[in-house]
């Protein structure tokens, strides 16, 4: 029973030291770290499919499905971030003087 204690406990702590770390980042850096994080976000994904192939009882089931759902939505939303952040940084389309004096022949 200490090792799902220990586990338990690893969890918690990682839940407050990922509140912090994130909580302490400028707002200017988050959608920049989001999309870098993509990758890790697949990865986790990956590894929560392979936990749920592997699951022995329903509730490593249902919680590995959590995970999946989760990680999901987190990789998809990272993407529409990062989507939104380039468009940010597109031009706007320029519009053609027509007929300004152009057919002043």
């Amino acid at each position: 029973m200490s090792n799902g204690l220990a586990l338990l406990s690893i969890f918690v702590l990682s839940i407050f030291i990922g509140f912090e770390v994130v909580s302490k980042v400028s707002t200017t850096l988050h959608t920049p770290l989001m999309s870098g994080a993509n990758a890790i976000h697949g990865v986790i994904l990956v590894g929560a499919i392979t936990v749920a192939d592997r699951a022995t009882s329903n509730l490593q089931l249902a919680l590995a499905i959590v995970a999946v759902v989760l990680a999901t939505i987190n990789m998809v939303g990272g993407f529409v971030v990062t989507d939104r952040m380039l468009e940010m940084f597109k031009g706007k389309p320029r519009v053609k003087k027509e007929a300004e004096g152009v057919d002043a022949e």
